[in-house]
């Protein structure tokens, strides 16, 4: 981009919004307490309750049709108060979860609320930042963002500036050196600017809000069993009634009496403890599930819920937590420490140098998970790196190639220090490593590799000058060991 970027005017940002909708993702209409009230009136149980008491009631059994009555009250307020906490809480977390996003409006940076940005906006990306809409790259350093929300991998992918760029060819998540974000992603390290190219259900996080509003549940397993139940008694009572009341009519002559004798056989018939059972079971079982912090939007879940007997989860942030920890420091030596042995030890003295080169060599204030790894062992040194390294003077970033980050760290007259992290050959590159100690590193990289953990090379360096060179190959690293992340 080149020039002051501008983006759109205030009014043009109002007109797209206008016609294209807010910038906010599909859902399913609010279910209303009056929606859960009908919906919850169609349970076959429950209508068969109600319509017994209403049938007590006109026979002038008024005890009866006021037990009846009282129970299904009580199973439809139980059920309409869990269910409307579960949307006021849905409709809390939709607000919360809206993303805030940085915009260039008229040639001036501005806060807006997510739902507000518009197509054709240029939007400022940086560390922490959750993307508010699908969105094509025209500046970026350094830019990595976490697209787990769609695509399941938690292995945050490099973005790139694409130099020929068409923003109506197919955009799809995933891979390395794309132009693209999308919305609902996290950028974890890095900065950019991007153009807006899709808002709400046309993002790619839209059309799966779409894809899920339009499937259509299949009723639970016990409501259908319930409601063969109730034909079976209501086919059942309404023959037994019809012949009490031929039999009556005709033997006894009183046909307005035989009608009643064959409303009260018919009654008789109905077992109208099921509706009151299952109701309110199944309202308790939501509250019960409610005070676990686990919402359930329809009462009838519940049952599925119980009747699950095979649970199928992928691996990639599902069963884990996202989270990285360090397992194992290894020096160029070979000599290695590993943090869980002694999870109160301060790092051994001989390491301490290894892992102050890695908390250096990452950001700051980190986002990723990899680097917010480094930072959480910190208090294990003797004193925090970045207390007696001064401040981040240089930054070098990342690139497709030279796999490896330096940071440059100076403090009043002394030499700065250059820390740098990134993939073994990238370090061994950097430290210009020959062919032994190269053999030597890669086949502990594999050792380590073999184990499970995710391997980064480190190196230091020493740097006197005051012009920084363009590149982290300009700098004399020596290799200071390898750190193995779980």
């Amino acid at each position: 981009m080149t020039g002051s970027p501008r983006g759109l005017s205030a009014a043009e940002a109002a007109a797209r919004l206008a016609s294209e909708g807010f910038n906010e993702l599909p859902s399913a209409d609010r279910r209303t307490a009056f929606k859960i009230v009908r919906d919850v009136l169609r349970e076959p149980m429950l209508a068969l309750l109600v319509g017994g008491g209403a049938i007590y009631l006109v026979l002038g059994d008024l005890q009866e049709a006021i037990v009846l009555l009282i129970f299904a009250t009580v199973s439809v307020l139980i059920t309409v108060i869990q269910e409307s906490r579960t949307e006021r809480v849905r409709e809390a977390l939709r607000d919360l979860t809206s993303p805030r996003a940085l915009v260039i409006r008229g040639g001036e940076r501005i806060r807006i609320p997510g739902r507000e940005v518009a197509r054709g906006d240029l939007i400022v990306l940086g560390e922490g930042d959750r993307i508010p809409a699908d969105a094509v790259l025209h500046e970026a350093s350094d830019l990595q963002a976490d697209e787990s929300l769609l695509t399941g991998e938690s292995v945050p992918v490099r973005k790139a500036v694409g130099n020929s760029i068409d923003i109506d060819q197919p955009r799809h998540p995933g891979g390395d050196d794309l132009p693209y974000v999308f919305s609902g992603a996290l950028i974890v390290r890095g900065t950019g600017v991007a153009e807006v190219v899709a808002t709400g259900s046309r993002s790619e996080l839209g059309k799966i809000g779409q894809t899920l509003n339009s499937l259509d549940s299949a009723p639970p397993r016990l409501q259908a069993q319930v409601r063969r139940v109730v034909k079976i008694f209501a086919l059942g009572g309404a023959a037994v009634s019809a012949v009490v009341v031929l039999l009556y009519g005709l033997l006894r002559g009183g046909w307005f009496d035989a009608l009643l004798a064959g409303i009260a056989v018919g009654m008789s018939m109905l077992p109208e403890e099921f509706p009151v059972v299952l109701t309110v079971f199944m309202a308790m079982g939501a509250w019960r599930i409610s005070r676990a912090r686990v919402l359930t939007r329809r009462a009838a879940a519940i049952e599925t819920l119980g009747a699950a007997t095979v649970l199928c989860t992928d691996k990639t942030g599902t069963l884990t937590q996202n989270r990285m920890t360090i397992s194992e420091l290894r020096l160029a030596d070979g000599a290695r420490w590993r943090p869980a042995d002694d999870p109160l030890a301060a790092v051994p003295a001989d390491f301490q140098g290894l892992l102050s080169a890695g908390i250096l060599g990452s950001a700051p204030d980190p986002h990723d998970p990899m680097e917010k790894a480094f930072h959480e062992l910190s208090g294990r040194l003797s004193e925090h790196p970045r207390v007696s390294n001064g401040t981040l003077a240089r930054a070098y970033p990342l690139r497709p190639e030279l796999l490896a980050m330096s940071n440059a760290w100076r403090k009043g007259d002394a030499p700065a220090l250059i820390a740098a992290k990134g993939a073994p050959e990238g370090i061994a590159e950097l430290c210009r490593l020959d062919g032994g100690a190269r053999v030597a590193m890669l086949a502990a990289v594999e050792d380590m590799a073999g184990q499970g953990m995710r391997v980064l090379g480190v190196a230091r360096a020493a740097f006197d000058g005051h012009a920084w060179p363009d590149s982290q190959r300009g700098f004399a690293f020596a290799f200071a060991g390898l750190i193995g992340l779980a």
